[in-house]
């Protein structure tokens, strides 16, 4: 949140708190037909590492109940519908309706059905019931959310005794010169790839901006902390270009 009342980011900009779930609905709304696509080319295909890591480092287990949250169109929600079987239970939530809609499309065309649900939903204020979750994961949507302190909070009254939350998010660069490059990469390249394959540069260019106003990763860590998670921990993947967060409500 914005030191300055009432007012929130959007990027690089200013707007009032009220505005930013619209603004941020407008971005998914645009590039929701071309999210896969543009992932694999920003990324050039990294971001399947980066969740096949933290599907392998989730624990998830047959009978589990997972919440994939702003889980767009579904990667992780799919491997997790598979590994928790018949008996357990996967829900798919995103804020933005496209998004959602893609997801769920693209998982039944998979042939993904009978233990997986669609919820459209907002971190912030999360409709499930308390002690009901095994696991919650949010890959790439914190930084989108208006209210992260918030959102954190909900998470984890939603979580089981024991239960996990993993982050898997975009942070600050550890490696020297790294940062320098990603820059350049974000804020010319990204832009340009966004205007040529989904005819949009200026989502692309919020996207970068949104990157560097989100918290870097110990800063995170102490907002997990102070939303009530205990052993909660950080692992840079990619030099730090994402990080992915962990933390248990004991």
């Amino acid at each position: 949140m914005s030191t300055k009342e009432n007012t929130t980011h959007f990027g690089y900009q200013e707007v009032p708190v009220e505005d930013k779930s619209n603004k941020v609905a407008e971005v998914f709304h645009s590039v929701a037909d071309k999210y896969d696509v543009m992932n694999d080319l920003m990324s050039a295909g990294v971001h399947r590492l980066w969740k096949k890591h933290t599907i392998h480092r989730s624990g998830a287990k047959l009978g589990d109940t997972i919440l994939d949250l702003a889980g767009g169109t579904g990667d992780l929600a799919a491997k997790f519908a598979r590994i928790v079987g018949r008996d357990g239970e996967v829900i798919l939530s995103d804020i933005n309706a496209s998004m959602l809609n893609n997801g769920k499309q693209r998982l039944t065309n998979m042939g993904i059905a009978g233990n997986i649900d669609y919820v459209l939903a907002d971190a912030q204020d999360l409709p499930f019931e308390d002690n009901y979750f095994n696991l919650v994961t949010m890959a790439f949507g914190l930084r989108n959310v208006t209210d992260k302190d918030a959102a954190l909070r909900s998470i984890f009254r939603t979580l089981k005794p024991g239960g996990k939350l993993m982050v898997l998010e975009f942070s600050k660069p550890v490696l020297p010169g790294l940062g320098t490059i990603y820059d350049q990469y974000s804020f010319k390249l990204l832009p340009l790839m966004g205007k040529l394959i989904a005819n949009d540069a200026e989502s692309y260019q919020y996207l970068a901006e949104s990157i560097r106003m989100h918290p870097d990763q110990e800063t995170l860590k102490g907002m997990m902390d102070t939303a009530g998670f205990e052993r909660t921990s950080y692992e840079n993947l990619t030099g730090g270009i994402v990080a992915l967060h962990i933390g248990y409500k004991l």
